[in-house]
């Protein structure tokens, strides 16, 4: 675990913020000394969430909000440059599983809410928040993944078919950016203790899995202002990085 302040003075955006792997990661960056901006839709664990860091010595600003309200991203956006005139990390955790279920099965309206929150929204992040992370002298951004995307089972289409499509996107803005001090990556955190894999493994002993606050520092660690990789992909079950 990174002992040092090497986050002093940045300001860090995290999705899903309010509980899981959100939750942990936004604890362990404020703990080396981020500003966070705690992001989710469940007003009671981003207070939660704010106590913890509070009690820590550190600072937040909440930010209540479906990520499916596009035009709440853009209005975010425009709040950070205002208020900080950049942003130096930008973490886009939240995501929906959606119904493991046949491709033919999957409800429509269902199919759109989930590409909503784990495509579009990350998109509309990068729209609204691409000008203050270039405002940053080292911008970072990752987004979370999963192995599911490279990875097709049976029954896992709407959520794997997500990913793949996150993992492109991100390819491409890394590609875009590569001549610029922002650098962008992407992780496959693997099965940790969290509520979505337990809807999704419900017959999985949970104390086999890694937990959330294992995970946080790996994911912090893309926020360093030293960061030199970009386009890449860490995996964490193997703990090795290529290329997206």
């Amino acid at each position: 675990m990174t002992n040092t302040k090497d986050l002093a003075d940045r300001v860090v955006l995290i999705t899903g913020a309010s509980r899981g792997i959100g939750y942990a990661t936004a604890l362990e960056a404020a703990r080396r000394g981020a500003h966070i901006i705690a992001v989710a839709r469940t007003v009671g664990g981003l207070e939660e969430l704010d106590d913890q860091i509070q009690a820590g010595g550190g600072a937040a600003t909440l930010v209540p909000l479906d990520l499916a309200d596009f035009d709440g991203i853009d209005r975010l956006g425009a709040s950070i440059f205002e208020r900080w005139g950049r942003l130096d990390g930008l973490i886009g955790n939240a995501g929906l599983l959606g119904t493991l279920t046949p491709v033919p099965h999957i409800a429509p309206d269902e199919f759109d809410k989930v590409y909503a929150v784990n495509v579009t929204a990350n998109y509309r992040l990068i729209r609204s928040l691409d000008l203050p992370l270039r405002k940053s002298a080292a911008g970072r951004v990752l987004f979370v993944s999963s192995g599911a995307s490279r990875n097709a089972r049976p029954y896992w289409g709407l959520y794997a078919s997500t990913k793949a499509a996150l993992e492109v996107l991100v390819k491409c803005y890394a590609a875009e950016t590569q001549s610029t001090p922002l650098r962008v990556n992407a992780l496959n955190p693997g099965p940790i203790r969290t509520a979505m894999r337990a809807k999704a493994m419900p017959g999985e002993d949970p104390e086999t899995l890694k937990t959330p606050v294992m995970l946080a520092p790996r994911l912090v660690d893309f926020m360093s202002p030293g960061l030199t990789e970009t386009g890449m992909y860490y995996d964490f079950p193997s703990n090795s990085t290529r290329p997206l």
